[in-house]
């Protein structure tokens, strides 16, 4: 008896839910980041999210620091999200909140899964440091310009990068 198809999951998307904050957010962003920025200003759920290219980084992140509109004077997190299977790439985003206006967004860039790299950001926020060092431990992705990108999470020795998907799990047993 052939089986049926497998079904693909329905994955339900929360709607874009912005308040006047991050409405107001999303005006400043587009004087900010006028045409001569390769960015494209967008939202997910609460959030207002800029992306931009991976050369760009650096410099979007200082200007959302020094700018007096954006005042993003705190890196919230970094993650790294693994979309090699469907389009070979990474997803490096950086959630910013600044704490005298309380608003935030995320910054994301795209990099390719053959040559993950994008350039540190630990000059413009400190904070960043242990985010950049988890994100190469578990992904893999290199920070160009970093300091001392040595392992946070796992040993020196520690072959493969578990945050990917790709990473074999099922090859251990436990004991």
């Amino acid at each position: 008896m052939a089986r049926p198809p497998r079904r693909e999951p329905i994955i339900p998307e929360a709607p874009v839910a912005l308040d006047s904050t991050g409405e107001a957010l999303t005006s400043t962003l587009a004087e900010v980041f006028g045409p001569e920025w390769a960015t494209q200003i967008g939202a997910a759920v609460d959030e207002v999210t800029l992306t931009v290219p991976a050369d760009q980084v650096a410099g979007v992140c200082i200007t959302c620091k020094t700018d007096p509109r954006l005042d993003f004077n705190y890196l919230r997190c970094l993650s790294v999200v693994d979309y090699v299977e469907a389009t070979a790439e990474f997803e490096v985003n950086y959630h910013l909140y600044s704490l005298d206006k309380r608003h935030k967004m995320v910054v994301k860039t795209r990099i390719p899964e053959d040559s993950p790299a994008v350039p540190t950001i630990t000059g413009v926020w400190a904070g960043a440091n242990w985010y950049e060092r988890e994100s190469h431990d578990l992904f893999g992705v290199v920070f160009d310009g970093h300091p001392d990108l040595v392992p946070l999470l796992l040993y020196e020795e520690f072959e493969g990068f578990p945050g990917r998907k790709s990473f074999p799990f099922h090859d251990y047993e436990e004991w």
